[in-house]
């Protein structure tokens, strides 16, 4: 099994991964609030532990990935002030919370499916876990660490820092907090403003709320990770991921809760993956560059010049390294498609050509070939440098046109050796998937379409119905898909 570093986030270097327990991994990851479109900022973090996740069970690893839902406890202003996001869409809306909480996490695996992200082993509701919080809260209660105030339920985070440090993930001194929290809290029910809430009691108009020893009301938000990571992945697991916007407060939180709970922060390996940025800002409503991932597949936001494909924001994605933020552009997403093509059509070449190099021993493969594929599995083990795999892998393409215009030939080995990379790290662990390949029957019935298509386009010009022409056109170009009129047909490609 090769040897996999990981940066961790608590140490703040590259470590050397070894698991728990041999052969197996438990893997948490913060999931959605689902009170939303799932939009671009989704696509990183799902996509990136993705790619962990297929890495670790290509190296030979049994791996249990748990990614929650959160649907309860998120509120507008902070995470202990406010009303809760998902309730107030439910009221404004006038249907039931959980209908809230289910179409959008209906949206959200739709949109993941499409970027062939592949599901968790389990994904719990923070809604399905209420008991597990409350006695979670019992504990921390019971260690000292927390203080009742009416009907709520505060972590005391200061006698906390007295015993431990509190901003040891973060980097954070208890100083900092104070100044970054003084101005944005109201002392409300706590004895200081940097407590956070584990259980709050529910105003009268609060939908979303349950029975507790201490009021009826509804959990905090950063309890409800603590209480599913410990109820699947037990009192110590091997990686908790999440995004870097996630690290203050909500992980550090975690990890205050875990700690005073268990005794143990619980997590060996916390991995962090950077922010998608616009033009060099944050992603945001109030910037009006939010993107959701159905306008970036259907081409509709004003900022987008066309539509771009699940395969080709994907492929945009594992362009960065996961740590390093990543600035959408247009021209970058086109620059990712023509990428992204180059590589599945020397996939596509690879499986078409049986050339040989004279004179060379098939049983063998050749030095080049062997390098190529040794630095791709380096970097994907060097801490998921999926950029500089993905370089490698251009390596591979271009040996492969090369035989491709006869000016070098592929051994049977190296043909073999080079059909598994494409399999088991392209598509395997990379994800890719070839969306314009001629094989497949998915591919079969959008030629078929595209044919019906085409001669209704054929019929509406020989009518000189240039305005329905146009259309199709048009309607087609906003679906990804380009025709170009020529002297033997029409022609279409992605």
């Amino acid at each position: 099994m090769r040897d996999l570093y990981i940066t961790n986030t608590l140490s703040r270097k590259k470590e050397l991964f070894v698991p728990l327990h041999p052969g197996f991994v438990g893997l948490y990851v913060c999931g959605p609030t689902v009170y939303g479109d799932a939009h671009l900022g989704h696509a990183r973090p799902g996509i990136t532990y993705d790619v962990l996740v297929r890495l670790l069970r290509h190296l030979g690893y049994k791996v249990r990935y748990v990614r929650n839902i959160t649907d309860v406890g998120h509120l507008e202003h902070d995470a202990d002030e406010g009303e809760d996001k998902i309730a107030k869409k439910a009221r404004l809306e006038q249907v039931e919370p959980m209908e809230v909480a289910q179409e959008y996490t209906l949206r959200y695996h739709e949109a993941m499916r499409l970027l062939n992200v592949a599901p968790p082993s389990i994904e719990p509701r923070a809604s399905g876990h209420i008991i597990e919080q409350i006695e979670l809260v019992k504990k921390i209660l019971d260690a000292g660490y927390a203080y009742v105030s009416n009907g709520s339920v505060y972590f005391d985070v200061k006698k906390y820092n007295e015993k431990h440090r509190y901003g040891v993930l973060s980097g954070r001194n208890l100083e900092d907090v104070v100044s970054g929290t003084r101005e944005l809290d109201s002392q409300g029910d706590k004895r200081e403003p940097y407590d956070f809430a584990l259980w709050k009691k529910a105003s009268p108009e609060h939908i979303m709320r349950w029975p507790s020893p201490w009021s009826e009301g509804f959990p905090g938000w950063h309890l409800e990770c603590s209480a599913m990571s410990g109820k699947y992945l037990g009192k110590e697991f091997d990686i908790h991921g999440g995004g870097m916007d996630l690290m203050f407060p909500h992980h550090e939180c975690e990890l205050a809760q875990n700690t005073a709970s268990r005794g143990e922060g619980g997590v060996r390996y916390w991995m962090h993956n950077n922010m998608i940025t616009i033009n060099g800002k944050k992603m945001g409503k109030s910037y009006g560059n939010f993107i959701t991932l159905q306008e970036m597949f259907d081409g509709t936001h004003p900022i987008l010049t066309q539509a771009y494909s699940p395969m080709t924001v994907r492929f945009f994605i594992l362009q960065a390294h996961y740590r390093s933020t990543l600035d959408f552009s247009n021209e970058a997403l086109q620059a990712a498609e023509k990428g992204l093509k180059r590589i599945m059509q020397a996939a596509r070449d690879l499986k078409e050509t049986g050339t040989r190099t004279p004179g060379e021993a098939d049983g063998k493969v050749s030095d080049e070939v062997e390098g190529i594929i040794g630095k791709v599995y380096d970097a994907l083990c060097d801490d998921l440098n999926t950029p500089v795999a993905l370089a490698h892998i251009f390596d591979a393409v271009r040996l492969i046109n090369s035989a491709k215009d006869g000016k070098t030939g592929i051994s049977a080995a190296d043909h073999e050796a080079l059909t598994r990379l494409f399999d088991d790290i392209v598509s395997g662990v990379l994800g890719l998937e070839d969306e314009e390949g001629s094989g497949g029957k998915a591919a079969e019935t959008l030629s078929g379409l595209m044919d019906m298509v085409l001669e209704q386009r054929k019929i509406a010009k020989d009518a000189r119905d240039w305005a329905t022409s146009d259309k199709i056109r048009d309607r087609l170009k906003a679906l990804g898909i380009t025709i170009k009129d020529t002297k033997e047909g029409t022609e279409w490609s992605f």
